[in-house]
């Protein structure tokens, strides 16, 4: 579904000497999945881009340079697939990209493997009610843990104060997609690798814009 982003304006006094208004778009977040993760990268915990997600962290680049009509602020997932998905961008731009740690990929009780893709699995079917409700014999305080990260997830899109663009990945799409639709689900859609999610920043709230192209393939 692609929807063209209506912009809305607020307006608030300066001071009540100069007697005017000044009016201020709402931020939109351009939610960007990185590239396509190279799955032979000899580090299994952070890979790079294989060569089909290097393409298409070039045509998002293009595709953002025309919907975008000035510049915007560039963030990243610390993780090197997202870093590396907002090279193109960034060169074009003449604009450094940002590392923004809290919108790195969701934990996991294991955090590499098997043990992960098997709960990454499990949570895809769940609410987020239910996995904090989950019980982690043998990981203590990670359902805080999870809660703490989709917290400052949503607090990190909060803070933008301009266009921005928000290399990221699978999961925080969907946390900040279900925050802005009211949505419980882990999974509210299955965002495809470059694809682009708008959502507008309105004070504390999350209004969705548009969602991106979602993937026809296995996310895991």
């Amino acid at each position: 579904m692609t929807v063209t982003p209506i912009r809305i304006i607020a307006f608030f006094a300066l001071t009540p000497r100069e007697g005017r208004l000044l009016c201020r778009p709402m931020p939109i977040i351009y939610l960007v999945r990185h590239g396509r993760a190279d799955t032979a990268d000899p580090n299994p915990r952070d890979p790079g881009l294989d060569l089909e997600g290097h393409a298409q962290a070039c045509a998002v680049a293009r595709d953002l340079t025309a919907r975008i009509s000035i510049p915007a602020a560039i963030l990243s997932s610390p993780l090197r697939r997202c870093r590396s998905t907002a090279v193109p961008l960034a060169e074009s731009w003449a604009r450094e990209s940002q590392l923004e740690p809290r919108v790195i990929e969701v934990p996991s009780p294991q955090p590499a493997g098997r043990g992960r893709e098997k709960w990454l699995k499990k949570a895809f079917g769940a609410t987020w009610t239910e996995l904090g409700k989950a019980e982690y014999l043998d990981h203590p305080g990670f359902g805080k843990q999870l809660a703490d990260w989709r917290s400052n997830i949503v607090e990190a899109i909060r803070e933008c104060r301009t266009d921005t663009v928000v290399f990221t990945h699978f999961v925080p799409i969907n946390v900040l997609v279900g925050r802005a639709l009211g949505e419980d689900r882990v999974v509210c859609f299955r965002p495809d690798n470059c694809s682009v999610t708008a959502i507008e920043v309105s004070g504390k709230s999350l209004r969705l814009l548009s969602l991106g192209r979602e993937a026809t393939n296995r996310v895991l």
